[in-house]
């Protein structure tokens, strides 16, 4: 029931963030402001987009596959979700699969009234307590692990709603921000170990919240702050805010990845600039992995900010080598080896006129099966280039994540069947290197990895992950240890 969606995995050649959540309280057209939040998060998921909005007396919703714009882009679509608190929902989906019963946010009417969430993580003992629910009678109508929180609220024997979330989440393993709304007003609240981003603002006298600040800059809203882990803000209907802390005090962990590649690069993550830690990533990996080289080309657009620190901190000219066509589909939703490879062609054409004849460095973010980038060297090949030599701006991804983000099981992880050397002659690069775990710490501010306490989860690169993986997690992470050989270089 909880699997990672198998069409999407086998197929992918990037690591996905599953979803991404916005609110509004206090709002004039809420649900105009909420879409036009969403917009901003179209990245962290381009699959399905719903909206919640509540009017003092009545929850309406509208959800629907596709972008945000093809939902919510018409007056009648807006017009159908009046009132002044609204939340909305941006999804890819990795647990439970695609399908409009699972596109949030999810809606239930409870003893205390009416109960909407948008979820944004992954509950990585969902089918544990799916199947306890189960026994006692719960009935479920969609297949996603965000259900489980609903069924756990309804169950709790708490007097008030905010209780019983907090006696819920107290039973959920894994990553969470989630934004709720109940008939006294909206909550938002992040996991313990603030794995998945969650942020508040305001626009006027409106309280906002989001994935990330790109949000905020797109309506007009003031950024206030994070949303700390383990946080729990309730917005009452006349504006006022009140903070808690019900789980005690526990050492952070938010996602590192978010830096590498998930927030946009004009977003501040964890109080840092997104585009300047991609930057820093590109001068550790220039100080770390030095070549001589003609071109520093970025694999678009990802690789654009590491590449431009890679080229200021070597010395070497930055040049768009690579044109990227933004009128096609990504490459991991095509069927098939043979239709995914024609559209890396059809996303991506060399410059032919810039690397012919020239020595290339080309910068991606990360390598997952290694099937894009070896295309992409492929690419350069053929269009006259020299030598090709491929860095990425993040340590090899040898793991699988189970907390929010689509990630293929770890025997496709190319990284986890070989080392460097292996990799570099499976893309057929003429040198390969990865930013080390230190190089990328260092670039996000910290001094190196405090391995006893590590500051981010960077569990798909280190294995370290920093919670139980119950379910199907920790199933695949000792199965994964034991089932398969590493490709060792002597």
């Amino acid at each position: 029931m909880i699997l990672t969606n198998p069409f999407h995995a086998a197929d992918s050649d990037k690591l996905r963030e599953e979803c991404g959540v916005f609110g509004a309280i206090g709002a004039q057209d809420a649900s105009a402001v909420t879409a036009l939040g969403l917009h901003a998060l179209q990245h962290r998921g381009q699959e399905a987009a719903g909206i919640t909005s509540f009017d003092g007396q009545e929850f309406y919703s509208r959800r629907g596959l596709g972008h945000v714009a093809e939902n919510f882009s018409t007056s009648h679509a807006i017009a159908e979700l009046p009132g002044m608190m609204a939340a909305g929902h941006v999804r890819y989906s990795t647990t439970g699969g695609s399908g409009l019963r699972n596109v949030q946010p999810l809606y239930a009417d409870l003893a205390a009234g009416g109960f909407a969430v948008a979820h944004n993580g992954n509950i990585s003992n969902a089918r544990t307590l799916r199947e306890e629910l189960v026994r006692k009678g719960a009935i479920f109508q969609s297949t996603s692990d965000t259900e489980v929180i609903i069924h756990l609220v309804a169950t709790s024997r708490y007097p008030t709603t905010i209780d019983r979330l907090i006696d819920a989440l107290r039973l959920v393993e894994g990553a969470y921000s989630l934004i709720v709304m109940t008939p006294e007003g909206m909550i938002a609240c992040r996991d313990p170990l603030g794995i998945r981003p969650l942020v508040m603002g305001k626009l006027g006298d409106a309280t906002v919240f989001a994935s990330e600040t790109v949000a905020f800059d797109v309506i007009g809203a003031d950024f206030e702050r994070q949303i700390e882990p383990g946080e729990i803000v309730r917005v009452d209907l006349d504006g006022k805010v009140t903070s808690m802390r019900p789980f005690g005090q526990v050492r952070p962990r938010p996602c590192i990845f978010e830096h590498v590649y998930f927030s946009r690069p004009d977003s501040i993550f964890d109080g840092r600039s997104v585009y300047e830690a991609r930057k820093s990533i590109g001068r550790e990996l220039a100080i770390e992995a030095p070549v001589e080289a003609d071109l520093v080309v970025p694999v678009p657009d990802s690789g654009v900010p590491a590449a431009i620190g890679y080229a200021q901190q070597s010395g070497i000219p930055f040049e768009l080598g690579i044109i990227r066509s933004h009128y096609v589909g990504r490459t991991f939703i095509q069927p098939g080896d043979s239709a995914r490879h024609s559209s890396v062609k059809r996303k991506h054409n060399a410059n032919r006129g810039l690397v012919e004849g020239k020595r290339i460095v080309l910068i991606d973010d990360s390598i997952v099966r290694g099937t894009t980038s070896m295309k992409i060297v492929e690419m350069m090949r053929d269009a006259g280039a020299t030598e090709v030599h491929f860095r990425v701006a993040s340590p090899p991804t040898a793991h699988s994540c189970f907390y929010g983000v689509d990630t293929p099981e770890r025997s496709k992880l190319l990284a986890a069947r070989m080392d460097v050397e292996p990799m570099r002659d499976f893309i057929k690069a003429d040198s390969l290197a990865f930013v080390s775990i230190d190089g990328l710490y260092r670039a996000v501010g910290e001094q190196v990895r405090d391995n006893a306490r590590p500051q981010y989860c960077d569990a798909c690169f280190t294995g370290d992950y920093p919670t139980a993986l119950t379910d199907l997690g920790q199933r695949e992470a000792r199965d994964a240890q034991l089932s398969f050989p590493v490709n060792k270089v002597a």
